[in-house]
């Protein structure tokens, strides 16, 4: 089958059916989602952003005793217990890691590599994606600004572009925006080794996601998901893409009632920062486990005008590789 050989590299690497590989989404990427993903021919990843060491050693003993396919484990490197994440993920047997959210440190790499765990790392541009290549990251995942949660500036059409006819030494996986598997034809055919997905198993019916988040991303469009917005430039906000609600008009608010506090002395600028920076604490939470879909944070995709329904995870991923076959088919799959 063409899909099979344009995804070759990709499945080798993750060992699984299909090179389709599951966003890290906080407080959704945990066990019964992540196993889904694995059992259906995916690649499921377990995101740690809400995670202690002990639990996310509790999380991937559940999620082998729900699969005995290849998951992986996704760590940001600014967590402040990144060690002892590490060695949970080396300790538990943990046979893929996705660095995330920075550069990884070299330290961290060659730890995980030692272990003999393959490493994937987020690259922002083709000069990082080099580096990172050099310093002996196993797969590189390049991600566009149509994703959910924390984005980067540039589309991931234009990153693809740049990135993927220049980077043939690792495997290159393409997120940002991706709900159909026409666009995973596309991109296997400029020579990714696989696709990232997050938006669209949002709404799987083994997702832990409250049905009121559900609701939210099948009644949403592509426009209904912005980026946040930052006022100032001498407070940054990192741009956060989510489902316009009461809470993002609120975080404007806020924004713009901390600075007047600032420009009026009541607050010096570190403590203008932090007041900025904890507006969203525990809001993701508040939306996808608690149902507080008007004041919590509903972060999506841009795809998530794909997502019209509650389907099993295996449903979703026979769904895309249908799409991906019938594209390859009409144009041939042309590769480079």
């Amino acid at each position: 089958m063409r899909l099979d050989e344009l995804s070759a590299r990709g499945r080798a690497f993750l060992g699984t059916r299909y090179a389709i590989l599951g966003g890290a989404m906080s407080w959704l990427s945990e066990r019964h989602l992540v196993s889904a993903i694995s059992n259906a021919g995916g690649f499921g990843v377990i995101a740690t952003g809400s995670l202690s060491p002990a639990l996310l050693r509790e999380e991937i003993r559940a999620t082998f005793a729900r699969t005995g396919k290849p998951f992986g484990v996704n760590v940001i490197v600014m967590h402040p217990e990144l060690d002892a994440l590490i060695a949970a993920c080396i300790e538990e047997h943990v046979s893929h890691v996705v660095l995330a959210g920075g550069l990884p440190p070299r330290v961290v790499t060659e730890r995980l590599k030692h272990a003999g765990i393959k490493v994937l790392a987020f690259a922002p541009t083709l000069p990082v994606a080099q580096k990172l290549a050099r310093q002996g990251i196993d797969a590189l995942i390049i991600e566009g600004m149509e994703a959910g949660g924390h984005i980067g500036p540039v589309a991931t059409g234009v990153l693809a572009q740049e990135i993927l006819p220049h980077l043939r030494d690792v495997p290159v996986f393409v997120g940002g925006g991706i709900g159909r598997g026409d666009a995973i034809a596309l991109y296997l055919g400029m020579g990714a080794a696989g696709c990232q997905l997050g938006t669209r198993f949002v709404c799987a019916r083994e997702s832990i996601a409250h049905p009121l988040f559900k609701q939210a991303f099948i009644r949403a469009n592509a426009r209904d998901a912005q980026p946040s917005v930052q006022l100032d430039p001498e407070f940054p906000v990192i741009p956060v893409r989510a489902l316009a609600n009461r809470a993002t008009q609120r975080f404007v608010e806020a924004q713009r009632d901390t600075i007047a506090r600032y420009r009026a002395g009541e607050l010096n600028q570190k403590e203008a920062q932090l007041a900025i920076e904890h507006f969203w604490a525990g809001a993701l939470r508040r939306a996808v486990i608690d149902g507080d879909v008007e004041n919590g944070s509903l972060m999506a995709g841009q795809s998530v005008g794909m997502v019209t329904r509650e389907q099993s995870t295996a449903e979703i991923i026979a769904e895309l590789v249908e799409q991906a076959i019938g594209t390859i088919a009409e144009t041939g799959g042309r590769q480079r």
